[in-house]
């Protein structure tokens, strides 16, 4: 993704930077999408040794239910 920017500097230093709102709205939507995965792996790797249900027998127990109608 190219960001335009432009750069404001203090002192002659870079002290801020202004971008397109739209660019800081994907941005933002980024980094909660990192965010969304870093949880997600960690949710997984402590589960690890968690007994599981293959999707398929948890089908089957929602069609037999019937939930799923």
């Amino acid at each position: 993704m190219e960001i335009k920017h432009q750069i404001i500097k203090k002192d002659g230093k870079n002290e801020f930077v202004v971008i397109p709102y739209s660019n800081f709205l994907k941005i933002q939507e980024m980094l909660n999408d990192y965010e969304d995965l870093l949880d997600l792996r960690k949710a997984k790797s402590e589960s690890i040794n968690e007994p599981s249900i293959p999707f398929e027998e948890v089908e089957k127990l929602i069609n037999t239910d019937g939930v799923g109608e």
